[in-house]
């Protein structure tokens, strides 16, 4: 019997037991899941910063601790966690943010809002350019950044993709380190940002950063609020440098309701939604990752803690 411990918000239980519960019979892991198992006898932790574990030091005998979340800022630098984590690597959120990241870069490469905001009369016949001639920008080329870079590639768009270690990804050119990252924001016409939240890629879009884009780039970022110096990117869109910002996260949320942003004329504010983790794949990444640990096999998704990600 396999002790599997279940510390997320109270209400992500009704929506998660059930298809954990699938997931693992799908696995032929016989196990016992529960929210209140005694920390001693716990051999896996499912987790979200959310929930009720905060100290790991009592499981003594958990194998591996399995987030709920891509993103694993909030607790990678937890000094109690000295048990291997897992972060969440999940088709379903990939898709979702896929999806998002896809449907605002056709937004702003069509111009759509235009037409959309400005029922006003004016006869613009002018077509936008096709996708060969808008160069995008994604910074950060793990799973979900990589999915869309290859996704918007295959819609014809020049993707150029940066990351902190070398990559090659088909359709895509790959840059790295300084050099690559100053090429890369040259070059974006279109800016998504995907990065892991570090030490290193807080406020990686500063003022210097977004005088490297060309004159009326959009930023697009459903990765993590602090990726972006605030102050410095309502600067950039006063001054026209930055034509607009699509902004999926912030470094407060709920974006409070005096926030700058709400009210910009060349800022769009979603409330964080460009993707979510979904029950149903979750819990069958989550099942598979501890079939094969019990396998004998390395746990997969692994956080290096070193790296932040």
């Amino acid at each position: 019997m396999i002790n599997v411990l279940f510390s997320a918000r109270a209400s992500q239980w009704a929506e998660y037991e059930p298809h954990l519960r699938k997931a693992f019979a799908d696995n032929d892991l016989t196990v016992n899941l529960a929210t209140d198992h005694q920390a001693g006898d716990v051999d896996y932790i499912v987790f979200a910063p959310s929930g009720p574990v905060s100290d790991f030091t009592p499981y003594t005998k958990t194998k591996a601790v399995l987030g709920l979340w891509a993103g694993v800022e909030s607790i990678v630098t937890n000094t109690t966690l000295t048990q291997p984590l897992a972060r969440m690597v999940d088709e379903g959120l990939t898709r979702g943010m896929v999806e998002w990241v896809t449907g605002h870069v056709l937004r702003h490469h069509l111009g759509m809002d235009q037409h959309i905001l400005h029922q006003d009369g004016a006869w613009d016949d002018t077509p936008p350019p096709l996708a060969k001639d808008r160069r995008v920008t994604v910074l950060g080329m793990g799973a979900l950044g990589a999915a869309c870079a290859q996704t918007l590639a295959g819609l014809g768009f020049p993707i150029t993709g940066w990351s902190r270690s070398a990559k090659a990804i088909d359709g895509v050119t790959c840059l790295h380190g300084d050099d690559g990252l100053k090429t890369a924001l040259q070059t974006a016409d279109i800016m998504v940002l995907l990065l892991p939240l570090t030490d290193a890629t807080e406020n990686v879009i500063d003022a210097d950063a977004l005088a490297l884009m060309p004159k009326g780039a959009v930023i697009i970022n459903p990765g993590r609020g602090p990726l972006i110096d605030d102050e410095a990117l309502l600067d950039a869109l006063n001054s026209g440098q930055i034509g607009h910002a699509t902004l999926d996260v912030f470094r407060i949320e709920p974006l409070p309701q005096d926030h700058a942003f709400w009210a910009h004329p060349n800022v769009t504010v979603t409330p964080h939604i460009a993707s979510t983790t979904r029950a149903d794949t979750a819990s069958q990444v989550i099942a598979a990752n501890i079939a094969g640990v019990e396998r004998g096999a390395p746990l997969q998704h692994k956080v290096d803690r070193d790296a932040g990600y």
